[in-house]
C-alpha cells in the first residue's frame, strides 16, 4: 500500500468540484467529492508501494484522483466526460508556469527535462528494492535525432488498473502525459502504451515548434 498523502486530493479537488458542479450541480457534486474521498483512501491501500518519496509517486497520487472520481460516481461520469474533466483540470492558469520552467524548443529545456527524468531514475537505483514495482527508466540518446526519448516496461497505474479492473478507465490517465508535455511546450510523439496492451510505454518529446521530427 502507498502511505496515504491528501495533499494532490486537496490542490487538485476545487478545480475539478467546477468542472463537476457545471454538469451535475452542487448537491451531487458535493456528495462525490465525499464519496470520492472514501475511494481514493482505499485505492492508496490497495496500489503496490513505489515509495511515498520516490519522485514519480506524485503520478500515483494525482491519476488516483481521477480513477477515484470515476469509481465513486459509479457510471454516473462516462469516460469521456471523465477525460474532458480532466483536460478542464489540466488546463487551469497556475500549470502553465511549467512551461516557464521548461520550454521543451529551447536545448535547454529539452536538458533540464532530461535531468529531471535522470534523476527520478537515479532515485530508483538508489532505492532497488522498489524496482519491481515502479516505473523502470529505459533512455536511448540514439533512438532520435530531435527531443528527448525513454520508455517504460512496468507502470504501477497499470499494473493497479488490471489488478482490480478498471482497464477501461486507464487510458484517461495517459492522456494525461500528452496533456503534461503541452503545458512544457513539448509535443509527445508515442506508438503504444501498456494500458493499451503494448509491450512498453514510449516517450518521445519533441518541441511543438519542431517540423518533421527525426
Amino acid at each position: 500500500m502507498m502511505q496515504y498523502n491528501d495533499k494532490y486530493f486537496r490542490m487538485m479537488m476545487p478545480f475539478i468540484k467546477k468542472s463537476l458542479k457545471r454538469r451535475y450541480g452542487k448537491e451531487y457534486t458535493k456528495d462525490l467529492v465525499k464519496k470520492t474521498d472514501v475511494v481514493y483512501r482505499d485505492m492508496l491501500s490497495r496500489i503496490d508501494d513505489i515509495g511515498a518519496d520516490n519522485p514519480m509517486a506524485s503520478n500515483i497520487y494525482s491519476c488516483l484522483v481521477f480513477l477515484a472520481l470515476w469509481k465513486a460516481a459509479d457510471g454516473r461520469i462516462s469516460i469521456s466526460d471523465l477525460r474532458k474533466i480532466t483536460l478542464e483540470m489540466m488546463s487551469i492558469p497556475a500549470l502553465k508556469l511549467a512551461g516557464l520552467m521548461v520550454n521543451g524548443n529551447k536545448e535547454s529545456g529539452i536538458k533540464r527535462f532530461r535531468e529531471m527524468m535522470e534523476k527520478d531514475a537515479a532515485w530508483l537505483e538508489e532505492h532497488p528494492q522498489y524496482k519491481a514495482v515502479s516505473w523502470d527508466f529505459n533512455f536511448d540518446e540514439n533512438k532520435h535525432q530531435d527531443g528527448f526519448y525513454y520508455h517504460f516496461t512496468q507502470c504501477p497505474l497499470n499494473t493497479f488498473a488490471r489488478r482490480e479492473g478498471y482497464e477501461e478507465v486507464l487510458p484517461v490517465m495517459c492522456d494525461i502525459d500528452h496533456l503534461t508535455a503541452r503545458l512544457m511546450h513539448f509535443k509527445l510523439h508515442r506508438e503504444q502504451t501498456l494500458a493499451g496492451g503494448g509491450s512498453v510505454c514510449d516517450y518521445w518529446f519533441v518541441g511543438d515548434k519542431v517540423k518533421n521530427p527525426r
